[in-house]
């Protein structure tokens, strides 16, 4: 299993518009793609630091998520609600339930 994080600074009082829009067009949208298991959107509401988790298969998978363009087509879709530039990691996965 693979995981990637995308951590984010969102203007806290657009905390809401972000998470609608995760729920409602970013999880639809790569909930059909190959390896796909989950994601989660996780936000400080004080500070608006947030965390972007989503777990793949194997790496390949997640490596064709963002080679495909569809990793920047979604950021985009909150970028308007950032106050800075997002950061993207790749963690194996080691340990889950």
């Amino acid at each position: 299993m693979h995981a990637r994080t995308t951590t984010v600074n969102i203007e806290p009082t657009k905390i809401a518009e972000a998470t609608h829009i995760y729920e409602d067009n970013i999880i639809p949208a790569i909930r059909g793609l190959k390896g796909f298991h989950a994601a989660y959107l996780m936000v400080d509401h004080a500070t608006g630091q947030g965390v972007s988790l989503t777990i793949w298969a194997s790496e390949d998978d997640a490596k064709a998520y963002e080679s495909s363009g569809s990793y920047k087509e979604q950021v985009a879709k909150l970028a308007a609600l950032f106050t800075s530039a997002p950061t993207l990691a790749d963690y194996t996965v080691t340990a889950h339930t």
